[in-house]
């Protein structure tokens, strides 16, 4: 069942979707060469402990995976792009790294994640996270009002054979609100005008990601890190939007700082350009 919530009821999410782009520019900031993903999720569980909010992730048990996820971030590396567990890795030059988080406050949730390129980025990497981007925005171009939800979808789509990407169809968006996963789900291929009609009230997580040269993906002995099955590189965009009666709500839109030129900016996606 899909709930409509209040535009009270959005405002409090977008309450929590502040503090996830906060969470996101500030891992952004940090990210570095030399730096260990260990150190990046520590750093967010205090972010988390001090905001008073509560990890989506921390005891989250779906049918895939090995047991309950023990981190409040998924951190992916390269050609991993979902539910990247954090491990013992220090950065390294030229690393694409995904970071994906989604946390409750006062009982309601948000979802977000970017890509950002660690060190010296190659073109072919800017490229595929510009991708992403781009048919996120797309994506949400599409999440008003009257449309179905086939509309997003293909919008994409469309975005993926552009850049000559294919699309996985296994993992993509979904409903969220009162819990990180409602329905429904929000395929990153499909056809426009198919699907169920957007409504006001609707909260949906959009979140295309794409693989360079495969729509296949492989998960890791670890049981939740998905990567790209032959092993070329990956990136993923996500914002939680509300269907309003005009353009969406973007409730986890990032106000990145503005750097001053010729100073560093560390971990880099295309939005910070």
């Amino acid at each position: 069942m899909i709930e409509l919530k209040t535009p009270t009821e959005v405002q409090r999410m977008h309450v929590t979707g502040r503090f996830v782009a906060d969470v996101l520019t500030e891992v952004g900031r940090l990210a570095d060469v030399g730096v260990n993903l260990m150190d990046l999720e520590h750093h967010v569980r205090g972010m988390i402990r001090q905001r008073g909010a509560e990890s989506c992730y921390w005891d989250y048990s779906p049918s895939f995976g090995k047991g309950p996820f023990r981190n409040v971030i998924c951190l992916s590396v390269n050609d991993a792009v979902l539910h990247g567990l954090p491990h013992d890795y220090v950065l390294q030059d030229g690393d694409v790294l995904t970071a994906d988080i989604a946390v409750s406050v006062d009982g309601w949730s948000a979802d977000s994640a970017r890509t950002v390129i660690v060190g010296t980025p190659a073109q072919e990497d800017q490229r595929l996270v510009r991708a992403t981007e781009e048919a996120l925005e797309a994506a949400i171009s599409a999440s008003r009002a009257g449309n179905k939800l086939g509309d997003i979808s293909a919008a994409i789509w469309e975005v993926a054979r552009s850049y000559g990407y294919p699309v996985n169809t296994e993992f993509g968006g979904h409903g969220i609100g009162r819990t990180m996963h409602e329905e429904p789900h929000v395929p990153n291929r499909g056809k426009a005008g198919r699907g169920i009609e957007l409504r006001p009230g609707m909260t949906l997580a959009l979140e295309p990601w794409f693989a360079r040269t495969t729509d296949q993906i492989a998960f890791d002995p670890d049981g939740w890190t998905i990567r790209s099955a032959d092993g070329s590189r990956t990136a993923h965009s996500e914002h939680t939007v509300a269907i309003t009666e005009d353009e969406a709500l973007v409730l986890t839109r990032r106000e990145e700082p503005v750097v001053a030129e010729g100073t560093s900016t560390r971990g880099k996606s295309t939005e910070d350009s």
